[in-house]
């Protein structure tokens, strides 16, 4: 079975959320690619349209928007996505994924491009364990 980390960053208040996504909700994010808008109900946000932006596979490797594919491969890379050089001018062969979300992936990052009436904390439940936090303390 398939299990996705999606980090979804909310660029209005600069917060990002963590939200475990299994099952079909994953299966249906496999084949979709980096800069693809997705529907929010795939990661418990109804309302939303999120667009992904990148991720890491099972390896750590980023995926790159630029290589297509499925799978990994050696590049021979320059100051970009997947390598920050210490000298000007530098470049390193390094491994990176490609930008199709496949069953090797981890980690799927997204940003929030279309919003909904209702906050996210409230559809996470996030502002509900603090209100219980806050009443058990008193």
């Amino acid at each position: 079975m398939v299990e996705f980390k999606v980090v979804v960053n909310d660029v209005k208040t600069g917060k990002s959320h963590s939200i475990q996504v299994s099952g079909h909700h994953a299966n249906s994010l496999i084949g979709k690619k980096v800069g693809d808008e997705v529907d929010g109900i795939f990661v418990s946000l109804p309302g939303y349209k999120l667009e992904i932006t990148g991720g890491t596979d099972k390896d750590g490797f980023p995926i790159r928007s630029d290589l297509p594919g499925m799978r990994r491969r050696r590049l021979l890379l320059t100051k970009s996505q997947g390598f920050k050089p210490k000298e000007k001018g530098l470049r390193k062969k390094k491994s990176v994924h490609g930008n199709t979300i496949s069953q090797n992936i981890v980690q799927i990052n997204m940003r929030i491009t279309k919003y909904s009436s209702k906050p996210i904390e409230e559809l996470l439940n996030l502002g509900k364990d603090k209100e219980e936090k806050k009443g058990g303390e008193q």
